[in-house]
Order: C-alpha cells, then sequence, then structure tokens
C-alpha cells in the first residue's frame, strides 16, 4: 500500500526525502464534498520532466487530486507545492502556480463563437500581454507543433473531436507552463480520433515536459510513463513504473482493475 491518511511525522519524512528537483510535492491532501471525503490524505511528488500516468476507477480521486493542483479545487487538508510556492489563499501564490500548469479536460473548453486563432491568442493578449503580432506568431507555431496548422482561422465547430482536443492543447502550451496536466483529454473521442490526440501528448513527454495525465489508454501510458499511480477510494493503492504494474503489480486491487481493463 503506497499512501494511506498521513501522521505529521510522516509529513516531515516526506519533506525531508523530497528531492532538490521535485517540482510538485503534495503532503497529506484531503479534500471533502460536504460530507463525502474524496481524498484521504495524498502523499506523492513529482520530479520536474517527470510523467506520471495516474489511472483507477471512477469516482477514484484521479481528476480531483490533479485540480486541486492549480486550485480548481480546494484541498481542506495537507500541503501542495508547486515549483516552490505553497498553494494556499495567498492570491500571489494562485497566480503564480496558474501561470506555471496547463490543464488539458476531457471536453474541450474551446470558446465556440471564437475562431481556433482567437482561442489561442486570447489569454497571451490580456494576460501576458503579447502584441497581436507576436501573439498570432505564437499561435502559429503552437499549431504548427501540434498538426494542424491549416485549421487556424476555422471555428471550433469546424473541427473534428480530435482537432478541437489539439487546439486545447496548444492553448495550454501558448502560456508557457511549466507543469501539464491532462484529465482524460481522449475520453470524449471517438476511437479513430485518439491516435493523433496521444501523438501529441507523447511528442510532449519527449519534449521534456514535467506532466500528470489520467488516462485508460494503457499502451500509450507504458510507452510514456516514467511512474504509475494507481488511485481507488481517494488513495493511492500503489506505484511504481509500468513494468512494474505490467509484469507485478503488488495489490489485489490493483491486479482485479488491471485484469479488467488489459
Amino acid at each position: 500500500m503506497a499512501n494511506t491518511s498521513q501522521t505529521p511525522a510522516s509529513q516531515a519524512d516526506a519533506t525531508r526525502v523530497a528531492r532538490s528537483n521535485d517540482i510538485i510535492i503534495c503532503e497529506g491532501v484531503k479534500k471533502w464534498f460536504g460530507d463525502f471525503q474524496a481524498l484521504h490524505g495524498i502523499t506523492t511528488s513529482v520530479r520536474e520532466g517527470e510523467v506520471v500516468v495516474v489511472f483507477g476507477p471512477s469516482g477514484s480521486g484521479k481528476s480531483t487530486f490533479i485540480r486541486t493542483l492549480n486550485r480548481l479545487e480546494e484541498h481542506d487538508e495537507g500541503t501542495i507545492i508547486i515549483d516552490g510556492v505553497e498553494l494556499n489563499n495567498d492570491l500571489r501564490n494562485l497566480e503564480k502556480v496558474r501561470s506555471e500548469v496547463g490543464m488539458v479536460f476531457q471536453q474541450f473548453n474551446l470558446f465556440p463563437h471564437l475562431t481556433v486563432r482567437r482561442n489561442i491568442t486570447l489569454a497571451l493578449s490580456h494576460v501576458r500581454h503579447f502584441r497581436k503580432a507576436e501573439a498570432n506568431e505564437t499561435a502559429e507555431r503552437l499549431l504548427e507543433r501540434v498538426g494542424i496548422p491549416e485549421q487556424i482561422d476555422k471555428y471550433p465547430a469546424q473541427l473534428s473531436g480530435g482537432q478541437q482536443q489539439r487546439v486545447a492543447i496548444a492553448r495550454a502550451l501558448a502560456m508557457q507552463p511549466k507543469i501539464m496536466l491532462f484529465d482524460e483529454p481522449t475520453s470524449a473521442l471517438d476511437p479513430e480520433m485518439i491516435k493523433e490526440v496521444l501523438d501529441v501528448i507523447t511528442q510532449l513527454a519527449q519534449s521534456g515536459m514535467t506532466m500528470i495525465v489520467i488516462t485508460h489508454e494503457m499502451g500509450f501510458a507504458r510507452e510514456v510513463a516514467d511512474r504509475f499511480l494507481f488511485f481507488d477510494e481517494g488513495l493511492i493503492v500503489e506505484e511504481g513504473t509500468p513494468q512494474h504494474f505490467f509484469e507485478n503489480p503488488q495489490e489485489e486491487r490493483t491486479k482485479l482493475f488491471l485484469s479488467q481493463i488489459l
């Protein structure tokens, strides 16, 4: 069993062993929704440049966990530190963390009334204060990177689901994040569109981007992940390398889940 609710002593131990290149540090993170406890004390860390795949059954706390990392969900107990900045009620800390963490959701969350170009350049203009030419150049470069430069002046409704998700990835990358979070980025796609999105994420992984990816696409996960985290009932039940999970998982709950999806 990798992680359970943490005592103060174990939190201190986790801090002491945290490596200097840990860009994400979580200690005893808990989250409630009313009477329901979604996270039961998550302690883990992610190294700079590491790709971590999170998987587990529906309702296991996966999405809640990664949403706490940019405070889309506020954690109730524990400590979250992103690139040396603690996530707390200090708005300056929140703004700094959000400027460094990009997120791609299951649904594409594009503005339907804006072109692809404007979807990408909007935040660059209003948040980063890029000049129009600079923002346009960034949009063109990122669409080239995700393989759809010809779609720049179309509207989201004119694109396939896979193309929309690639625009969403480009939009997140435009803010030059140090960390990318992916919440089941292919779950809303038709099967034939999944590969084109996974190929883009694979390229990002190979470029050295720090990433946490929630996915059940286990072939892809095995290819890109440095480490797996298996979640169930708000806990990390088991963690290890892809080889560990595919060849020698230890926990019975992990074995049962893998037998159902592989």
